[in-house]
Parts: C-alpha cells; sequence; structure tokens
C-alpha cells in the first residue's frame, strides 16, 4: 500500500498536537519538585497507565510480536514473573520509600548508607540509562526507517526533537499526562492491525491455529520445561519456566524498585497506598498486554504463510510488524498505527530523560555548595539545563545501535541485567541486614557488577538469571565484609537521615 500523503499529514499532526498538548497541561513548575515529581501530587491511575508506557516503548511494539514470529510465546513466563516481582515491590520497597520524603530511587541509600553510596549508585544508574535508552530509542528508528526513507540518525533525531520538546518543558507531568494519551493511541493502532489481519484470512482465527500448530509445532506454547542436561546448560537455555518466573520476578524488584526511570512516577503520587495501586494497576495490565502482542505475532505468522524472516527477506524478527505496516495497512490507518509506534517510543524516551535529569540534578547537582544555594528559580534553569542535555545524549547514543542484527527487546533486557543485580543487591543490604555499613554496600555493589561483567564476558549464562546472580553476589560480598570487621557481633549500623553527611 505504501505510506500516502494523508498517512504522513496524520503523523505530524500526531507529533505536533502531543508535543503541545504536553506543554499545555502541565502548568507551571515552581520547583524541581514540581518539575520532577509533579509535586506529589499526581493521580494513582495516571501514575499506573504511564509506568505501562514507559517500560513498553517499541521493545515490546514491534519486537514482542516479533519473538511470537519466530518461536512461541514462552516469553510469558518472565511476565509472570514480572507480576510476581511488581506484588514484591509494593509490599516490600514502597512503604520504605514513603517512610522518608525521598526525591529519588538513590536517595534511599542515601540515607541508610551516605552520600557517597547514593552518588556511586545514581551515577551507575545513569551510565546504564543511557545505554538502554540509546536501544530502546534506536527501535523506533526501525520502522521510521522503513517508513520514510529516512535513514536511522535521521530517524532518531525526529523523534528525539519532539519529545525532548514537552519533557524539557513541561516536566513529569507533561511526561506522565503524554504517557497516559499514547498508551492508548499505541493499543489503539495494534488493535486496529490485529483486526485487520484476521479480516484478511480466509478463515480468520482459524488459520492462526492452523498455521501455529503446523508441521509439528505448537507456537502458542508458553511453558519450555528445558533442563539441558546439565546445570551450566539450564542456566544458558532462554525462556526455561524456572528462568522467566525467578528472572523475571528478580528483573522487575529491579526495574521497579531500584531503577529511577520507574521509581520516580512511585514517589509523585501523593501516598504509600496511591503508589501500591498504580503499581498492582501496571502488574495487572502488563500480563494482557504482552499476552497480546504476543498473539498479534502468531497472527501475523499465519498472515505471511508460515515463512521465516529470512523468506520475507528481513534482518531480523524486529521488521516483520513495521513490513506488515507499510506494505498492508490502507490509507489512514496507516497513519495511525506509524503514529502508534511513535506513540510508544516517545512514552519511554521521555521518562528516560526525565529520570536521568532527576538522578543527576538531585542525587548529584543538589547536594553540592552551589545546588545547595539555589533558589527555586535556578532550581527549575538548571533542571531544564540537564533534560536538554540528557536528551541530546541520548540521541547521540542511539545512533552506536545502528548495526545491531539482535533483536532489541533482548538487548535492552541484557544492557539492564548488568547493573540491576547489584543495585537490587544493595537495595536488600539497606532493607534487611541492619549492621551493614556504607564499606559493607559499597564492597557488595561493586564485587556485583564485576561478577555481572565476568558472567557476561566469559560464559553463555542466559540474560533472565543476571538479576538474581548479580543480586545473590552482592548481599553475600556486602555481609561477608560486615562479617569480617566484626559487625555482626556489634549494634545495628547507624543510618543517616538528614542528607548531611
Amino acid at each position: 500500500m505504501g505510506f500516502a500523503p494523508l498517512d504522513l499529514a496524520i503523523v505530524i499532526v500526531y507529533l505536533l498536537g502531543v508535543t503541545v498538548a504536553g506543554i499545555l497541561i502541565s502548568g507551571r513548575q515552581r520547583s524541581s519538585r514540581d518539575y520532577f515529581l509533579g509535586g506529589k501530587e499526581m493521580s494513582w491511575w495516571a501514575v499506573g497507565f504511564s509506568i505501562v508506557a514507559s517500560e513498553t516503548s517499541t521493545l515490546t511494539f514491534i519486537s514482542i510480536p516479533g519473538l511470537a514470529f519466530k518461536g512461541n510465546m514462552t516469553f510469558l513466563q518472565l511476565v509472570v514473573g514480572y507480576f510476581i516481582g511488581r506484588l514484591i515491590v509494593s509490599i516490600v520497597f514502597i512503604p520504605a520509600y514513603y517512610r522518608g520524603d525521598l526525591e529519588t530511587a538513590y536517595d534511599f541509600l542515601g540515607k541508610r548508607f551516605g552520600l557517597p553510596m547514593r552518588r556511586f549508585t545514581s551515577t551507575v544508574f545513569i551510565v546504564t540509562r543511557v545505554l538502554a535508552s540509546g536501544v530502546r530509542l534506536f527501535a523506533t528508528a526501525i520502522p521510521v526507517h522503513l517508513i520514510t526513507g529516512l535513514d536511522y540518525p535521521a530517524s532518531i533525531l525526529l523523534i528525539g526533537g519532539f519529545t525532548l520538546a514537552y519533557t524539557y518543558l513541561g516536566g513529569l507531568k507533561a511526561v506522565v499526562a503524554m504517557d497516559v494519551v499514547q498508551l492508548f493511541i499505541y493499543l489503539g493502532g495494534a488493535v486496529a492491525s490485529m483486526v485487520l489481519i484476521l479480516h484478511r484470512l480466509p478463515h480468520g482465527w482459524a488459520d492462526v491455529v492452523a498455521f501455529a500448530t503446523s508441521n509439528g509445532q505448537d507456537k502458542f506454547a508458553f511453558i519450555h520445561g528445558h533442563t539441558g542436561g546439565s546445570l551450566y546448560a539450564f542456566l544458558a537455555a532462554p525462556y526455561t519456566l524456572l528462568g522467566g518466573l525467578i528472572g523475571g520476578t528478580f528483573l522487575t524488584m529491579a526495574s521497579h524498585g531500584t531503577d529511577q526511570l520507574l521509581v520516580q512516577r512511585l514517589l509523585g503520587c501523593r501516598t504509600r497506598w496511591d503508589s501500591q495501586r498504580a503499581l498492582m494497576l501496571d502488574a495487572s495490565f502488563i500480563l494482557l498486554q504482552f499476552g497480546f502482542f504476543l498473539v498479534l505475532g502468531l497472527c501475523l505468522y499465519a498472515f505471511y504463510g508460515g515463512v521465516t524472516t529470512q523468506q520475507l527477506g528481513l534482518a531480523t524478527s524486529d521488521e516483520v510488524f513495521p513490513k506488515f505496516i507499510v506494505e498492508n495497512l490502507p490509507t489512514g490507518m496507516a497513519g495511525l498505527v506509524v503514529a502508534g509506534v511513535l506513540a510508544s517510543a516517545m512514552g519511554t524516551l521521555s521518562s528516560s530523560i526525565s529520570s536521568l535529569a532527576s538522578s543527576t540534578y538531585l542525587d548529584l547537582f543538589k547536594l553540592t555548595p552551589r545546588g545547595r544555594t539555589l533558589d527555586e528559580r535556578g532550581e527549575i534553569r538548571w533542571s531544564r539545563i540537564f533534560t536538554l542535555v540528557w536528551g541530546v545524549l541520548l540521541m547521540a547514543g542511539a545512533m552506536l545501535f545502528t548495526d545491531t542484527k539482535n533483536p532489541v527487546v533482548e538487548l535492552g533486557l541484557k544492557i539492564a541485567s548488568l547493573t540491576y543485580g547489584g543495585l537490587l543487591g544493595t537495595f536488600f543490604l539497606g532493607l534487611f541486614f541492619s549492621r551493614t555499613s556504607q564499606r559493607d554496600a559499597m564492597i557488595g555493589f561493586t564485587g556485583g557488577l564485576l561478577a555481572m561483567v565476568a558472567v557476561l564476558a566469559f560464559t553463555r549464562i542466559d540474560f533472565t538469571w543476571h538479576t538474581l546472580i548479580g543480586c545473590a553476589v552482592t548481599i553475600l560480598l556486602g555481609n561477608g565484609s560486615c562479617l569480617l570487621r566484626g559487625g555482626f557481633g556489634g549494634p545495628p549500623t547507624t543510618r543517616h537521615t538528614d542528607n548531611k553527611y
């Protein structure tokens, strides 16, 4: 069908509309608290949907259908772990965060272990987030490149420029408000695509079932009980049942309990109860969403007659859904679906920019002598400076991944897994081990990071186990350090409470 002028007009109107609306909805920010936390007055349901949009991005929109297209639905095992992890964060982490007037996820570690720990963990988050968000932004460039013919750098600049505009001017309120709008735009586009596929198949859903179960395969399978014959082979196998449940649980505890990208929203709710409701809304919605996108991948498999990505002339499974959008959607609908692709990307990109800027300003700059002397106008000025800097750097970072041949969802999760285990283990040291000191936490966190570098460099252990391994090493080394200095025999370590270290 191609991309008609009407489709292009729809996309342009969407980009301009969401940018202007985000700026208008956000209102006026008077301080960094308003800019980065929405004044801690945001509605729980808006935060819940915003979290869904922030963590979804184009990784889900184009890569999850691709996973089902080339394989089956065993990714759902990981999603069940996601639900369990969110439940644990709601019960364990959120109450701890709301016992103090925290500004970032790493503010907790500062109050528990001291300012150096807050700065160290925040810096590690910043480095990792730049790389992981670069992958996510590049994923958006895939459909934009295929549809418009723009090269990848130009596609990245197109999306990044509009997103940065409303994030820079509107702060977290604009980010959350537009996340909610963009969530339903991209879901609407995906639903429209599935309806069209089922309409064009001669026997509708029956054809999807027939192709998914042809030639002895079962693409509906969502439980993978593979053991591999040895422990190492089991750990190296992707999407096993235990790997999905345990790995998904620990990955989510890290992402939703220690990653400023998502914790920033939870801290912006009015009360602890609102924050917990927001997270459980996210947990329920995400189960349905991942299931839907995997089924969409099976529909695409039937639509293309059960061929492989190579037979379609594609480099990776990530390009299957964009190919369908470009070649088969009627005029008008193609523009709406592409707007959905952009919506999913802009929601995550704006969240990444805001979280990086908030962590840089609140965890690093604000605690310097100059940062402590700023008035409210100075706070807003510097908050926006950091937002602008990180927006530009994220766009530059995305261009580093333009030659990747890996499914972007897996690459993004592997990058996150490098530090998630160490961060989660450090939070556990602060929550559950009262006698561990700053030195113990530093040793544990550093050891956890080095352990994950070794795992990635010298083993084939699947990414689903990375967070658990990093977490376990961090806890063991932190407690080992405490034991060696006699900490277990003494009184609990004094907690820092006022950020005046």
